[in-house]
């Protein structure tokens, strides 16, 4: 596996986009339609969701961290994870710091209030941006990709004006 993905960071990154995104989802519908008979399901399934999100954000960061230190860059591109990294530190705290929050008030029996959503949304924005940041490395920069296509070579280049380009496509 390796060899396909020279690290695991990838792997692990999209849990805590989409669990944030439920977590939000589920929280907002069960604090904002409290008479609905499955708000109480809909804020344990978000709170849930936000555990979730906690605990592969912290999978994601310690990846993070060796992709961080073996991934072959440019003083470009070391700028660029640079300001990832900072964006996802500064975002596993605040989710770790909510879940933890949350934890202590499940233990109490306490669901999320309305604040509560607010926080989760602004945490939720934190990882939106974190992952802005992470595929700006990926799709501007091309770190973790095995090889970029030479746009040199004339087989590999596409001309626009005639449609033909070397290969039939399937339709």
């Amino acid at each position: 596996m390796i060899e396909i993905i020279p690290n695991l960071h990838p792997a692990f990154v999209h849990f805590p986009i989409a669990f944030a995104t439920a977590a939000v989802a589920f929280i907002a519908v069960g604090t904002l339609f409290k008479s609905w008979s499955y708000a109480t399901q809909c804020l344990v399934t978000g709170r849930w969701m936000l555990w979730g999100t906690a605990l592969f954000a912290l999978i994601a960061a310690v990846f993070g961290w060796f992709a961080f230190n073996s991934v072959t860059h440019d003083e470009a591109s070391h700028t660029a994870m640079i300001l990832h990294r900072n964006w996802a530190l500064g975002t596993l705290t605040a989710l770790l710091a909510l879940a933890a929050w949350d934890v202590w008030r499940w233990h109490f029996g306490r669901m999320p209030s309305p604040g509560f959503l607010g926080l989760l949304v602004a945490a939720w924005l934190l990882v939106m941006s974190t992952a802005w940041h992470g595929a700006e490395l990926v799709y501007r920069h091309g770190l973790g990709v095995m090889a970029l296509p030479d746009v040199h070579d004339e087989q590999n280049t596409l001309p626009h004006d005639n449609g033909e380009h070397g290969h039939v496509h399937a339709h």
